[in-house]
């Protein structure tokens, strides 16, 4: 069924309804989003409009600093309710789009906990979306199968991960489903549906809804997904503090309100984690028109940097003082077959970086790869030995705003200019094809990491101070060619196949997003009217 379709007053569904959808866009399921958006959408515009004026005092000239007017707060002895028993080991967590394949080998991967992701490794086509609804659905009661084209079949193992799923971000809207003449916001939306369908079911299994909660920039964004939890808990006819959710640390602003964030939730609270790559991209949109603040090649802005290992060691301290899971980064390699040499170093990367968060005193981390869970668990059990480290206290980390501020050093050369541009053109062409996760020279790409390498085109090109090794400028010239130069390449790699189509709208958005006057808060916006 095409065009739009009022499931209920005031609720349009503007989607294609195949027969399939309809056990998740039922009337009752579709209502309670409504619900949700008309109580919410209000204060997520508030949220919205926020981050504006926020900006602008930062384009003004204003620094970042933790809140006087919450001192107490840090200051105070408070700790997060007890999360469940199937959260309290997460040491291996592994993340993944919503398809049906990558739901079962991710829950069967031996991990701890799978984050089934709506929104940094997802294209949020409507056929996306709603399909990723009905896999979650068939995955929390066990049912899901899947058969592949060569005739392989896929089913769930007796003993899997916990399942958490992460909703898209407050800045996105679900345009297929409009409330009173407005899109809804996605976040409502992909949480509204998956609570709707799976609370009392995952609570009969002797588990729950537990979600992650992306871009959140302050704590009073924090609230208003804890008054969401609550309204919806209650609608529901859940226990209060049914749901749990650990929030990404991924935006500068909010390492400076760590502590706020995790009281706003302490009822709902699951931990923090630390969201390395959209965290990076982050520092770039805030500091945008700072030209002392320009950032080194993409490669070069490690974990080992101060201004992440500050945010990394505040995170673990922050969360082990309220009896929290300071939760670890994403290691984006992935197991290269056709080259052991190379397979050997991207897996010793791995592995520092997984020795160095559980000697930090993080209480578990992320792999993007189900190669990698084994990599990640052998560190873990070897070095953990108790189902977290929340025991363990960091009392000589005395880090200040000025540590979380300070810009890395490092060269910008050629080979960085050009993986930003290969990288981002790729990563924007799978995406409008309907791919959010993507493999490319070795590394699991998705919307966050895609968000470095264009951000990093936009702040060289606008700062002269940003000058490649062997003396050349970065200018929008420079980068118009390397855009055209990639996309040439690429074509030629496609060849007549199918999957050249939108490779022209692909290097175009990027030729905008790199080189328009004004810096585009994500890149997912202007892309989204084309899918």
């Amino acid at each position: 069924m095409r065009g739009s379709v009022a499931l209920a007053e005031g609720v349009d569904l503007r989607g294609l309804l195949r027969p399939e959808y309809e056990a998740i866009l039922t009337r009752e399921a579709v209502e309670f989003v409504a619900t949700l958006a008309r109580r919410f959408a209000p204060r997520r515009d508030e949220v919205l409009a926020r981050r504006r004026v926020r900006q602008s005092e930062i384009d003004g000239g204003a620094t970042p600093d933790f809140l006087a007017a919450t001192r107490d707060i840090r200051e105070g002895s408070w700790r997060i309710a007890p999360v469940p028993a199937d959260l309290l080991d997460r040491r291996v967590e592994i993340t993944g789009p919503v398809d049906r394949k990558m739901i079962i080998n991710a829950l069967n991967s031996g991990a701890m906990v799978f984050m089934a992701d709506f929104e940094d490794s997802n294209t949020p086509t409507w056929s996306n979306c709603v399909e990723g609804q009905i896999n979650l659905r068939d995955a929390v009661r066990r049912t899901i199968e899947f058969e592949a084209p060569n005739g392989k079949h896929y089913w769930l193992e007796d003993d899997v991960a916990t399942l958490m799923v992460r909703p898209r971000g407050w800045h996105l809207d679900e345009r297929h489903l409009c409330v009173d003449g407005r899109p809804v916001p996605a976040a409502l939306f992909d949480f509204g549906l998956f609570l709707f369908h799976n609370a009392r079911e995952l609570v009969a299994r002797g588990s729950g809804p537990y979600f992650y909660l992306p871009k959140l920039q302050n704590h009073l964004e924090a609230r208003l997904w804890n008054d969401v939890f609550v309204f919806a808990q209650k609608e529901l006819g859940l226990l209060r503090g049914t749901i749990k959710a650990t929030v990404l640390i991924e935006h500068i602003l909010a390492a400076f309100e760590m502590d706020e964030i995790l009281y706003e939730l302490r009822e709902h609270s699951a931990g923090l984690n630390c969201g390395r790559w959209d965290y990076i991209f982050s520092f770039i949109k805030t500091f945008r028109n700072r030209a002392d603040c320009v950032l080194p090649d993409r490669g070069a802005v490690t974990m080992t940097t101060h201004f992440l290992r500050s945010c990394s060691v505040l995170l673990i301290e922050t969360c082990h003082k309220r009896g929290a899971h300071a939760m670890g980064g994403m290691a984006a390699q992935i197991p290269i077959k056709s080259d052991p040499v190379a397979n050997d170093l991207a897996l010793q990367r791995v592995r520092e970086d997984k020795e160095r968060e559980v000697g930090d005193g993080h209480d578990g981390t992320w792999v993007a790869h189900p190669g990698l869970v084994p990599v990640a668990m052998e560190i873990f059990d070897r070095r953990m030995k108790r189902p977290h480290q929340i025991h363990r206290r960091r009392f000589d980390a005395a880090i200040a705003a000025a540590d979380l501020l300070r810009v890395p050093e490092g060269r910008i050369t050629e080979a960085g200019l050009a993986t930003n541009i290969s990288v981002a053109l790729r990563y924007l062409h799978a995406w409008l094809r309907g791919n959010g996760c993507v493999p490319i020279a070795n590394l699991m790409e998705d919307a966050a990491t895609a968000e470095i390498s264009r951000a990093q085109l936009w702040q060289w090109i606008r700062h002269d101070g940003a000058v490649l090794e062997g003396g050349d400028a970065v200018t929008a010239e420079l980068v118009r060619k390397g855009i055209g130069t990639h996309e040439e390449i690429l074509r030629a790699e496609l060849g007549e196949d199918d999957e050249a189509s939108r490779l022209d709208l692909a290097a175009s958005l990027l030729n905008d997003l790199a080189t328009a006057g004004e810096f585009a808060d994500f890149l997912t916006l202007p892309a989204y009217a084309h899918i």
